[in-house]
């Protein structure tokens, strides 16, 4: 019991923030999820759950959803996520733990360095970038440090980020959970954990629409940052600890 209430305050809390700058929910609940059920049972927990997070964020912003860029990252990333979890389900517990670690820590520098990049993407940028980062997406849970800065750099800024992040998160996500289903990855027990991380995520993710338009730059940036650095650092520390 005192693990589900962990999974519902971190989830809240994760789906608040995700709401806010577009990222951090998976980087936040995580490492709970891998504490408290396992790397491997984590995994589908997760996107069980992302899917519904990403579900309040459309759903809050649904008006400024960018629909041709949704389709064009979706294209590519979707197959590459299938791709990617069939890569997971055959590593060895530890090797995801260090594998989801050792990911969130290099994305701090990685995001800083895409969001340097000023040049605008096109739509065949987004298909083009869509299958790297669902087959990393099937890996390692969630790669929304990559992703910002690319539908960013499309040329969206605030609820229209958002929104348009969330909807292609949400077709790949589908994808990942069909694929978990299909590899016989996702019993009842899996099911019922990821529909109360997803439940608290959701909620967060509507909580967070009237705090978006006070978020300063300089604040999303550290926020990030901070978020992978914890969460990246954790989930070392449990690979070493098992």
């Amino acid at each position: 019991m005192t693990s589900y209430l962990m999974v519902l305050f971190v989830g809240i809390a994760a789906g608040t923030i995700s709401g806010i700058v577009g990222t951090g929910s998976s980087m936040m609940l995580m490492p709970v999820l891998v504490i408290s059920f396992g790397p491997q049972q984590a995994v589908p927990i997760m996107a069980i759950g992302a899917v519904m997070g990403n579900l309040g964020k459309a759903c809050a912003w649904r008006s400024e959803i960018d629909w041709r860029a949704v389709s064009a990252y979706s294209l590519t990333a979707a197959p590459g996520a299938v791709i990617g979890v069939h890569t997971l389900l055959a590593l060895p517990a530890h090797v995801v733990d260090v594998a989801l670690g050792a990911f969130f820590i290099a994305m701090i520098p990685t995001r800083r360095w895409l969001a340097r990049r000023s040049a605008k993407l096109s739509l065949w940028n987004l298909a083009m970038i869509g299958g790297p980062v669902g087959f990393l997406t099937g890996i390692v849970v969630s790669t929304g440090p990559i992703t910002v800065p690319v539908f960013t750099s499309y040329g969206l800024e605030r609820g229209a980020f958002l929104a348009t992040e969330a909807a292609g998160s949400l077709a790949v996500y589908v994808t990942k959970i069909a694929a978990f289903k299909e590899f016989g990855a996702l019993p009842l027990s899996v099911w019922t954990k990821g529909m109360i991380a997803g439940a608290a995520l959701m909620s967060g993710s509507f909580f967070a629409k009237s705090l978006v338009v006070r978020m300063r730059p300089s604040m999303f940036r550290l926020l990030v940052d901070g978020l992978m650095l914890a969460s990246g650092t954790s989930l070392l520390w449990a690979a070493v600890s098992r």
